[in-house]
């Protein structure tokens, strides 16, 4: 299944398309409106393309967008990651909120970190991990053999 930026570029495809062969804007948008449904993208957004598609060599056109300056997208989580691990290591209750003021990070960087680089999730208010680590399947399979043993 494509994704809505594959159906948006595909979108923007037919629009380049179909201004090259002079078709006029709310033409362009009754023909993808009754292929895509829905799922196509609106009016205002196809006249702002016809726009940008009329002025370029078909062969020069770019249909994804640009890069813009500005914030980036994901920030880097390897410094703090260990801080917060430890810090989770110590105090199984520490709280988002402390962590974030102790590592001076937002509490979504956190709950980031602590939920989906660390997998740990909140149990009977304490953060355990979510996965079993070696010594506690072998504390597991020694209590196990001890039951049997019984």
């Amino acid at each position: 299944m494509a994704t809505s930026h594959d159906l948006l570029i595909k979108q923007r495809s037919v629009i380049e398309f179909l201004a090259a062969e002079g078709c006029s804007a709310l033409n362009i948008h009754a023909r993808m409106k009754t292929v895509y449904g829905e799922m196509c993208i609106s009016d205002s957004a196809v006249r702002k393309w016809v726009r940008i598609f009329k002025g370029e060599d078909p062969r020069e056109t770019i249909l994804r967008d640009r890069k813009r300056s500005g914030r980036p997208l994901s920030a880097s989580v390897t410094a703090p990651r260990e801080k917060v691990d430890c810090m989770i290591r110590a105090n199984q209750r520490v709280k988002q909120k402390g962590i974030a003021n102790a590592v001076s990070i937002s509490k979504e960087q956190v709950h980031h970190i602590v939920t989906t680089v660390l997998a740990y999730r909140k149990v009977s208010a304490r953060w355990v991990p979510r996965q079993l680590t070696v010594e506690m399947k072998a504390h597991r399979k020694d209590m196990c053999t001890q039951l049997l043993e019984l």
